[in-house]
């Protein structure tokens, strides 16, 4: 496959990698202590929820990075590989592991009875496209697998 053909796929990852990136940078500390100065009560979570959502940005990058890697191995016409099924298993991993980062902050902001609707419902958003994405990334992994099967037997026969 010609070199530049997922070009857009890749630029739209690193200006998706860089939005977060500055909106973690940024934005995160700005609106934590902006919370914390509109309800006091709930001061002593600015810091923890401040580093659980800084924590989730690490496998957020990695999937980002896996996802420029596969698109990568698709311009060199390796779309075909055990390199693409690894890129593949990461990814799912990834998006489990916010799924349920984000599913331990929802029960443990519910447990503290810290739950603001509409922060909660940005994480259901959240665990639930994760979710979405783990499920998509096991499915083409699996289809992947099956075709380098395919492709391993009708080697062998010729």
């Amino acid at each position: 496959m010609e070199q530049g053909t997922t070009l857009f796929l890749k630029s739209a990852i690193v200006i998706i990698g860089i939005i977060v990136l500055a909106l973690s940078i940024f934005w995160l500390p700005y609106q934590a202590n902006f919370f914390a100065e509109m309800y006091p009560e709930f001061a002593y979570l600015q810091y923890p929820l401040l580093v659980g959502l800084l924590v989730t940005t690490l496998p957020f990058f990695i999937a980002l990075y896996q996802a420029l890697k596969l698109l990568r191995y698709i311009d060199y016409n390796k779309a075909f590989s055990t390199k693409t099924l690894f890129s593949l298993k990461n990814i799912k991993y990834c998006a489990l592991v916010i799924s349920v980062l984000y599913m331990v902050g929802f029960i443990s902001l519910l447990s503290l009875n810290a739950a603001n609707p509409g922060i909660l419902l940005i994480g259901l958003v959240i665990i639930f496209c994760s979710a979405v994405i783990a499920f998509f990334a096991a499915v083409l992994q699996n289809l992947l697998s099956r075709a380098l099967q395919l492709k391993t037997e009708n080697e062998l026969t010729v």
